[in-house]
């Protein structure tokens, strides 16, 4: 049965699409049969894996809730797209933003998603569902849905209040909807190992939010690929794989799966730590 992790900061432009994309990939290329749920109707996952024109599907995770709503049969692999990068695909595009508005008559509303997903999850080994940059309905489902929430957080700076309230909605929605729902834990994005000093940044976080958040060892590197590799229609595992935004992804997969950080990544640490050290060295010659 899968374990369903939802990927979710109402804040935009943290890295959760990239995220969602490379966690998917980098799982699989663990061997894991992974589902890459977009619940953004912006389809930024599904443009991401090269599917450029999302307007032009014929079958999107809209057609599948609406048919959910109904009460409709739902065919084995309806609307599922297999990738050639060995995770399969529910696109999304712009008419999901409407089916908020349909979702407010309904019954039982947060728990569509749920009820789908409850069909086909014996099939998966790994569910990520990318969602919306806002806290609506289908966020809403996606966490009703989820077995738990990964937080990418961009380590430029640390948005305190819009993270207490994802939090905040967070633990709401374990309290009144889905009991199991627990935080996977915040990955720190867009890193600059030139001038970001992640140990600190990631005890700034501990020290605000220890007491019910993980903090990944893995941290996902700033590097030019990650920005390039979706207007190419592929991961970054396909793009750029020696890239350190592609190491930190493997490394992520890996902290998810129980395996600890990969090789790369621990250099990419001790490279970091070296490059802190000559810092502080250079400032206390001047």
């Amino acid at each position: 049965m899968a374990k369903i992790i939802a990927v979710a900061n109402q804040k935009g432009g943290v890295g959760k699409t990239t995220t969602s994309v490379n966690l998917a990939v980098g799982l699989a290329k663990e061997s894991k049969k992974v589902l890459l749920l977009d619940c953004d109707p912006q389809g930024d996952s599904t443009k991401s894996l090269g599917y450029d024109n999302p307007d032009a599907l014929d079958i999107t995770i809209t057609n599948i809730i609406e048919r959910t709503i109904e009460g409709d049969d739902i065919e084995k692999g309806y609307g599922i797209i297999h990738n050639e990068e060995g995770v399969d695909i529910i696109p999304s595009n712009i008419e999901l933003a409407d089916l908020e508005l349909k979702l407010i008559a309904i019954m039982n509303r947060e728990h569509v998603l749920s009820s789908y997903l409850d069909e086909i999850k014996d099939e998966y080994d790994f569910i990520i569902i990318d969602c919306m940059p806002s806290l609506g309905l289908i966020t809403l489902n996606s966490l009703a849905a989820a077995d738990s929430v990964l937080i990418p957080v961009e380590a430029s700076y640390l948005p305190a209040k819009g993270l207490e309230q994802l939090l905040k909605t967070i633990f709401k929605v374990k309290r009144q909807i889905n009991k199991k729902l627990e935080i996977e834990g915040i990955v720190l994005t867009k890193v600059d190992i030139r001038t970001n000093n992640v140990k600190e940044f990631s005890t700034l976080i501990k020290n605000s939010y220890s007491e019910y958040v993980k903090i990944f060892e893995s941290y996902i590197p700033d590097a030019t690929s990650a920005e390039k590799a979706p207007a190419t229609g592929t991961s970054l595992f396909s793009y750029e794989k020696r890239s350190k935004a592609t190491i930190g992804y493997a490394s992520l997969a890996h902290e998810i799966l129980g395996y600890g950080t990969t090789e790369e990544f621990k250099s990419i640490q001790k490279n970091l730590d070296k490059l802190r050290e000559d810092v502080k060295k250079e400032e206390s010659d001047e």
